[in-house]
């Protein structure tokens, strides 16, 4: 089978091994593909992460598209039906870790770029790419470090398409306009340790959380609003106990996150989770945590540019949501960027047996050169 350039790009990616935050050497291959189209590209590293920003113009607006080569951990290895790192196509689709999120997605805003500079080396604006190998893990130095040295810079950005797997049916169905905020506790109950058989010795924890958790769960914070879903409170993690079977715990731990939307503050969901406890006479400390604040674009040139481009490739107009857990676009949607998502399905993103049609990988390199070629051409 003779493979486009953008699916032999895509299995090239898939090779070198690059579970989060190791790069594997897919940004220097994705460096010296943009500086033979001429890019000026400079490394930003920090720490064991890779990253790097690059750039073809000098004036505004500023396109960026933004990405991740980082993979999360391939999981049981003998229920995958192929190597996870030895792309293998089996009746139209590419099998591989980090074939759907989002290897694939590089590959074609790389090919596409590649061939709108080509064909326009004169274009209007600014191309940029922003990469990073710290996306699926703890996001600290990857784009939230970069974003911060561009700050410093007074670089702006004026669009951004992050390659996320976005779509749910096939390639373009859904672009993602905006995504949900991430606020998280560390909750420490403290109690009273003792012997099952003397509880009015002891303070069992489980018992003071209980009523409050019930609460916690099943407590309405929200209505959303038309472009986003109701906040929603999930607890992750739960812990208590010695391991014997005759003594009450003297703390319970617990791990909680709230997904938000902007009819919400933190202090408004601090105090919420707060006032319940105190309410239920829990005993407790928390350590709380934003993963992400919430950001929603607008309709406007470039959401409008890129659903365009979209019915152009597939006939039909893509879905705008918000919905799904955060990305890097929300560290690049505070220097003021319109963010817009969008990508291959992502039905097997993170499973066992990730794999994307060929015909999605094409399909996205087409959606890439005409979101450029209509607001850069």
């Amino acid at each position: 089978m003779q493979n486009s350039d953008t699916v032999a790009l895509t299995l090239d990616l898939i090779a070198r091994q690059s579970v989060t935050p190791t790069d594997g050497g897919c940004q220097q291959l994705m460096i010296q593909r943009l500086e033979a189209v001429g890019f000026r590209t400079e490394k930003l590293d920090f720490g064991s992460v890779e990253n790097f920003w690059a750039a073809h113009g000098t004036e505004g607006p500023v396109l960026c598209f933004a990405g991740h080569t980082d993979v999360v951990p391939t999981g049981p290895l003998e229920e995958w039906r192929t190597e996870p790192f030895k792309p293998t196509v089996v009746d139209g689709r590419l099998f591989g870790r980090g074939a759907a999120d989002m290897k694939s997605g590089l590959a074609a805003m790389l090919t596409a770029t590649e061939q709108f500079v080509r064909e326009r080396p004169d274009h209007k604006g600014t191309i940029a790419f922003l990469i990073t190998s710290d996306e699926e893990g703890p996001s600290v130095d990857g784009t939230k470090r970069v974003v911060e040295v561009l700050r410093s810079r007074q670089q702006r950005i004026d669009w951004c398409i992050v390659g996320e797997p976005s779509s749910e049916k096939v390639a373009g169905d859904t672009i993602k306009i905006g995504r949900r905020g991430s606020f998280s506790g560390r909750l420490t109950v403290h109690g009273v340790q003792g012997h099952v058989a003397y509880p009015q010795l002891a303070k069992n924890p489980v018992h003071m959380l209980a009523p409050a958790l019930a609460e916690l769960t099943q407590h309405v914070w929200d209505q959303g609003n038309q472009h986003f879903e109701p906040t929603t409170f999930q607890i992750s993690n739960l812990n208590a106990g010695t391991g014997a079977p005759n003594v009450i715990p003297g703390e319970l731990k617990a791990r909680f996150n709230l997904r938000y939307s902007p009819v919400q503050t933190q202090e408004g969901l601090r105090k919420t989770v707060e006032g319940i406890l105190d309410r239920h006479g829990v005993k407790y400390t928390i350590e709380w945590y934003v993963s992400g604040e919430p950001f929603y674009t607008p309709p406007g040139a470039l959401s409008e540019g890129v659903c365009a481009a979209v019915k152009n490739v597939t006939g039909s107009a893509p879905k705008l949501s918000t919905g799904g857990g955060t990305s890097d676009g929300r560290f690049i949607a505070t220097l003021g960027a319109q963010v817009v998502e969008l990508g291959v399905t992502n039905a097997s993103i993170h499973k066992v047996n990730e794999s994307v049609g060929l015909d999605e990988i094409d399909a996205l390199h087409r959606m890439y050169l005409e979101s450029l070629r209509r607001l850069l051409g």
